[in-house]
């Protein structure tokens, strides 16, 4: 295995049986897998297998059976606004931006659950520097912006927490090529810079797992390939069984 495969003594997020679903619909069935901290986990998977549910649970939207344990503390059950406050930072599918309001108030609504008030201007600067075109539309209406921007926005705003757990729910949907690769360029850079821990799930594999260090392929609620990266990227043949494309360019 890879330096970067979480062991019992590097894990900064462990999930362990995670059960979780919609009334009677039951969409996560025993889940379990861990994450290093500072490093990127990729979520793959067909349309339907809950990786949107699994997002929403590790970030308290959703109620769960089983364990999470976030840098050595049971954290599962805890609210929204609690894992806020613990750090955990989620980029939801469609981005849920606030469109009347400013891209600089969307900005500090996302700095809510802190309290280090002097620090929020420092990291509003560092947020424009990673999205230079939030700060030329700052004054602006957010939804008036393009998709492409929207999404950056909502990933600055996620920042605004200075979350130590970044969850990112499909950041490339509806976006172009090139806006895309911009993005992921960006989540990887935030990574390094950061060393905030980042579990994105998303369809486009080749490019999750050209930031990512290690990766799990859901299937129906449950993990059916785990791996590092480039395990996953290597094993074609699984990987068009499980995700139905080409993981390779």
């Amino acid at each position: 295995m890879s330096e970067h495969w979480p062991t019992a003594d590097n894990a900064f997020l462990t999930v362990t049986d995670l059960r979780a679903g919609y009334g009677a619909a039951k969409v996560l069935h025993g889940v379990s897998f861990s994450v290093e901290q500072g490093t990127v986990c990729a979520i793959l998977g067909p349309n339907g297998a809950g990786k949107t549910t699994l997002l929403r649970a590790l970030c308290g939207m959703i109620k769960v059976r089983g364990s999470l344990v976030l840098d050595g503390d049971e954290v599962s059950g805890r609210a929204p606004e609690s894992m806020a406050r613990l750090g955990v930072a989620h980029v939801p599918e469609g981005r849920g931006t606030f469109a009347p309001l400013t891209v600089e108030e969307n900005l500090r609504l996302g700095a809510y659950p802190r309290r280090d008030r002097a620090a929020v201007d420092t990291d509003l600067r560092r947020v424009y520097d990673y999205f230079p075109i939030l700060r030329d539309k700052q004054r602006d209406a957010a939804g008036g912006m393009s998709g492409g921007q929207q999404q950056m926005l909502a990933i600055g705003r996620a920042l605004m927490l200075r979350p130590r757990l970044l969850l990112l729910d499909e950041p490339s949907l509806g976006l172009s090529p090139l806006v895309t690769q911009e993005l992921f360029g960006i989540v990887a850079t935030i990574n390094q810079e950061e060393r905030t821990t980042v579990i994105v799930v998303e369809q486009n594999a080749h490019l999750a797992l050209g930031i990512a260090q290690q990766a799990h392929v859901l299937e129906t609620g449950r993990i059916v390939l785990s791996g590092t990266a480039a395990q996953i990227r290597a094993d074609e043949q699984v990987t068009r069984s499980y995700l139905g494309i080409q993981v390779k360019p």
